[in-house]
């Protein structure tokens, strides 16, 4: 009989304590995309290798970890990306009609400045070589992976009583300019981050009335698409 030769690595597999379980969906259930109601407070740098170290340990196909991550603290850079952002940000409220563009314009999407810290979360297609396991038929898996990362991080920052907010709305060749990130790195995210005392019981949008959550049930097939 052959001995498994990685035997020594595995651990027991069990369930988390009720409580532990619970901190998970709460963390889960009780994040939001904060986008303007950050305090001034400076993140500490032991806080912020947290958070990264929660974004590292996410899973990524092939175990390319094809990530980066861009930390800024400059207040200049950020002021730059600011008005990287509200110039998407014209355009992108021109893009709506009558009650829709003025309920667009109303909302505070101020993360950028008011946080004291953004992170910018980059993706390496190269990272593993021309041929990775997992991605030989689906090349986007690297940032599906990357996404992966900001989501942990997003959750650690919950736990942490840290807001993250998720910046989307920018020229990708202004922030490329201005991080002097290279053309074949794909940016997948600029992130706010900060302390809040205050979050929305609900998802901002959803608060404010401009979409709602859709019930699961409408969600979730069974066998084959669109079968119930």
């Amino acid at each position: 009989m052959q001995l498994d030769p990685f035997a020594r690595a595995l651990v027991p597999a069990g369930e988390f304590s009720e409580q532990d379980r619970a901190s998970v969906y709460r963390a889960i259930e009780t994040r939001r995309d904060v986008r303007d109601r950050f305090l001034p407070d400076p993140v500490p740098d032991d806080l912020v290798s947290r958070l990264l170290g929660a974004a590292h340990a996410a899973p990524s196909v092939g175990f390319m970890q094809p990530w980066n991550f861009i930390v800024i603290r400059d207040s200049k850079v950020r002021q730059a990306a600011w008005q990287a952002f509200s110039r998407a940000n014209k355009e992108a409220a021109e893009m709506f009609e009558g009650e829709r563009r003025d309920m667009y314009r109303s909302l505070k999407l101020e993360g950028i400045r008011k946080a004291p810290l953004s992170i910018c979360v980059t993706c390496d297609p190269d990272r593993a070589g021309p041929v990775v396991i997992g991605r030989t038929h689906n090349p986007r898996t690297d940032v599906y992976s990357t996404v992966c990362a900001v989501q942990n991080l997003w959750l650690a920052a919950r736990a942490e009583g840290i807001g993250v907010g998720w910046v989307s709305i920018f020229h990708d060749a202004d922030i490329r300019e201005l991080l002097g990130i290279p053309e074949r790195i794909e940016i997948v995210a600029w992130l706010c981050v900060g302390y809040v005392d205050q979050l929305y019981t609900a998802p901002e949008l959803a608060v404010k009335g401009w979409r709602q959550r859709l019930p699961l049930e409408e969600l979730v097939f069974s066998d084959r698409w669109g079968s119930q």
